[in-house]
């Protein structure tokens, strides 16, 4: 959108207009849970790892539950993965596409 008049008579303004004042970018986080202890928490998304594999069986993620240091492994299907790769989760990929 540029920064012209519209047929309502309202002005536009461009993207970078709108973000020219922006610093900073809040960092994404995550809801987890941990199978073990029941703690629910937020994690960044450098605190988890995600793997895909050729099949749903050898795609998953995990992290360290915060609460108690358990191990947790989690399958993830492809919204999961959809959403940790957007939010910057490292990822090793078993596979190619």
């Amino acid at each position: 959108m540029s920064e012209s008049a519209t047929t309502s008579g309202v002005r536009g303004i461009s993207v970078a207009s709108a973000f020219s004042g922006m610093t900073s970018v809040a960092p994404v986080v995550f809801r987890a849970g941990c199978p073990d202890c029941r703690g629910r928490f937020e994690l960044a998304a450098g605190a988890l790892r995600l793997v895909v594999g050729a099949s749903s069986r050898t795609t998953f993620y995990s992290f360290t539950c915060p609460d108690c240091g358990a191990a947790v492994r989690k399958p993830a299907g492809d919204r999961v993965v959809e959403l940790l790769t957007g939010g910057g989760v490292r990822t090793l990929r078993l596979h190619t596409p």
